[in-house]
């Protein structure tokens, strides 16, 4: 059965989503109830995979500098083992941070992050293109993060 969220959970989510680390004392303080109920409400949501987890997010830059890539790629055939044969593939490679299956020209959208040009080069040729029935990868880098965001617009 699927289960539902009212406002008071909305409101929770987001509080979370802003700062994780924000108690229920405190989200209970800002939404003027008592802290049991926001407790047992962030539990549910827990048990109930609208939490999947909590995360730190890093500034990369201030950690190493990188790149940011995304490559769109296609597959010489649509097959669903195929398609499943990349995606078990690229989930193994930690400088793919997220793919995506995409609709239209190409079968999937791959965010990579590696430390400089020759990196991406190297991840390229010895990785994605050495995987079976590539047909086609694209890439484009980014030049400049406008905006970056963990943020899901709960509407």
């Amino acid at each position: 059965m699927e289960q539902k969220i009212d406002s008071i959970d909305r409101k929770i989510l987001q509080i979370l989503e802003k700062d994780a680390k924000t108690n229920a004392k405190e989200i209970a303080e800002r939404l003027q109830m008592t802290k049991t109920p926001v407790y047992d409400r962030i539990r549910r949501l827990e048990q109930n995979g609208f939490i999947s987890k909590y995360v730190a997010i890093i500034d990369k830059n201030k950690v190493e500098p990188s790149i940011t890539v995304f490559s769109f790629v296609s597959l010489d055939a649509q097959k669903e083992r195929l398609m499943d044969d990349f995606a078990a593939s690229v989930k193994k490679y930690p400088e793919v941070v997220e793919c995506f299956v995409v609709g239209g020209e190409f079968d999937f959208l791959l965010k990579i992050v590696v430390k400089d040009l020759d990196d991406y080069f190297k991840f390229s040729k010895d990785k994605v293109a050495s995987l079976p029935h590539i047909g086609m990868v694209k890439s484009a880098f980014v030049l400049n993060e406008v905006k970056d965001s963990t943020y899901f617009p709960l509407l």
